[in-house]
């Protein structure tokens, strides 16, 4: 059987930390910005780790790390 390759949008959309987290950015900021409150768009900046449930998810489907 070949070996299985990672899936090349999951590693273009999502980083894995030292620890092992997943980091990913944050959602809801591609369009509509101007119906958003700033305080949404201020948190919204930069990447954040996802929760345990998701980041099973992405590791074990996508990643292929363990």
């Amino acid at each position: 059987m070949p070996k299985l390759k990672n899936h090349s949008g999951t590693k273009k959309r999502f980083k894995l930390t030292a620890k092992g987290h997943v980091r990913a950015q944050a959602a809801g900021k591609r369009h509509g910005m101007v119906n958003r409150p700033q305080k949404m768009k201020r948190n919204a900046r930069g990447m954040m780790t996802l929760s345990p449930p998701d980041e099973r998810i992405i590791v074990k489907n996508f990643l292929r790390v363990g």
